[in-house]
């Protein structure tokens, strides 16, 4: 059997991480077993539909690396083709119409709820004549459920599950204006789709028992099923708003790597021994079904950061700097220019061991991609209106400073410190630091002013003497 996967997302908000999680499960599958990933839009909600957020989707899955096989299909195209099922059901007796009002539903609502009774619908259209129909009612289309036994899906990650028909309702397959159900349309889509095995949350194991009655009631083949554990937040509870960022493309505007996010996300409810760092091609050739857990899973940012630190070390210049263009421009608006990629591209090791995130990376390495004139913050200037004498010993002593390393600067700043600043280091660059980069925090300074050489790092003192008066 050949395997077919699909991811479906509802275009009608953000790519939550659950079905970012989802979209890798599915890929991971299909592309181990050599198999096809499709995509299909679940956009028959016309109410609550975003083009906006069917793009998102899109580069949701771009970001992340998750090619799918053939075009995105949409299910709102396919209509007819899903009301056209629900007439084929009607002709072999596994559906019919129901000519309740609302007023009827909702009485008998209240009555069940009285009662202490389940509040579906009672049935009373099951067997009963249509020509005894009122006039005035558009009929909706529902499913004769079964009325006794049990069914059990074989869930390949919750194992057997089982629910009596009397917890099942006849649904309705097409309401009375003649379009269909979210649930109809999802069972003949993967049908037409040849979907083999459906990996989702949790929260739609209800679902499948339903959609198995329309299987059936076709005489279709079962895809097989596995559901998800859902994604908790780290106190334990739902994951939300209040324990950080929700959508993928939050994860990219924080500064995280789509390999890091991914690995993160694989790890989060499958795994493979103790192995925590896991490439795609071994995640392509790892990935099975029986190492899903079956527990709810929690997301720690901690790990998260450690791993995106793990992949921002073995990066390579090029692709870091191509990853943190955008962050460049809209937090210090700055454009690199070829000078500042040969600044940051010397001084990239010391960043890459000091950073978690790319915003990290981009604003300690920000000195590097500036020109005179530059501000300075708070702290900066505070500094160099305290060390004028320093910083002018230090732009003396540097124009000949040979040869002019990094070693050689701390050297020269020891030095300085013993003549000026009883000895002590940081007194003295503390203001070489405040002086070049226009902050208190960078790399070490040292290394920083060699690889911006002599004749920059002692233009930039002798602006930054100016500003400290």
């Amino acid at each position: 059997m050949s395997v077919v996967t699909r991811f479906p997302p509802s275009p009608t908000g953000f790519m939550h991480v659950g079905n970012a999680r989802t979209a890798l499960f599915n890929y991971l599958y299909a592309r181990r077993h050599g198999g096809k990933f499709l995509v299909r839009i679940e956009d028959t909600d016309r109410k609550r539909h975003s083009e906006e957020a069917v793009q998102v989707i899109f580069e949701g899955l771009e970001w992340m690396g998750l090619e799918y096989d053939g075009e995105a299909l949409s299910q709102f195209a396919g209509m007819g083709r899903h009301a056209e099922v629900a007439h084929e059901m009607l002709k072999a007796g596994k559906a019919y119409y129901c000519y309740c009002s609302p007023e009827e539903l909702e009485a008998m609502r209240e009555t069940a709820k009285a009662e202490g009774r389940s509040q579906f619908y009672d049935r009373r259209w099951r067997d009963r004549d249509p020509s005894e129909a009122p006039q005035d009612i558009k009929p909706v289309v529902r499913i004769k459920a079964p009325l006794e036994g049990e069914t059990t899906i074989n869930d390949v990650v919750q194992g057997a599950v089982t629910v009596a028909h009397d917890q099942l309702d006849d649904f309705i397959l097409l309401r009375s204006d003649g379009t269909p159900t979210y649930m109809l349309s999802v069972v003949v889509d993967d049908h037409d789709m040849g979907v083999t095995h459906i990996l989702r949350g949790d929260d739609h194991l209800n679902n499948s028992f339903r959609q198995k009655l329309i299987f059936d009631a076709m005489g279709w083949t079962l895809p097989v099923f596995g559901h998800l554990p859902l994604i908790h937040g780290p106190d334990g509870g739902k994951f939300s708003k209040r324990h950080g960022a929700q959508s993928v493309r939050e994860y990219k505007e924080l500064g995280y790597l789509p390999e890091a996010f991914c690995n993160y996300l694989l790890r989060l409810g499958w795994s493979h021994g103790d192995d925590e760092i896991i490439s795609r091609e071994q995640a392509i050739e790892w990935f099975d079904l029986e190492h899903i857990g079956r527990s709810p899973a929690r997301f720690d940012f901690a790990k998260l950061d450690s791993l995106n630190a793990h992949y921002i070390k073995e990066a390579r210049p090029e692709r870091l700097l191509e990853c943190s263009r955008e962050f460049y421009k809209e937090r210090h608006g700055l454009e690199l220019s070829d000078i500042a990629v040969e600044r940051i591209t010397l001084g990239i090791e010391e960043l890459k061991a000091r950073s978690k995130t790319l915003l990290q990376f981009v604003d300690e390495s920000a000195f590097y991609a500036r020109s005179i004139p530059y501000a300075f913050d708070e702290k900066a200037l505070a500094l160099l209106g305290e060390s004028k004498a320093i910083l002018a010993a230090l732009e003396d002593e540097l124009e000949s400073l040979e040869p002019f390393t990094g070693e050689s600067i701390q050297n020269l700043c020891q030095k300085i410190a013993g003549d000026l600043a009883e000895g002590k280091l940081g007194k003295v660059a503390m203001p070489l630091r405040a002086a070049v980069t226009g902050t208190t925090v960078s790399p070490s300074i040292f290394g920083a002013c060699a690889v911006l050489g002599r004749k920059e790092t002692c233009a930039r003192i002798r602006f930054a003497v100016q500003q400290g008066k």
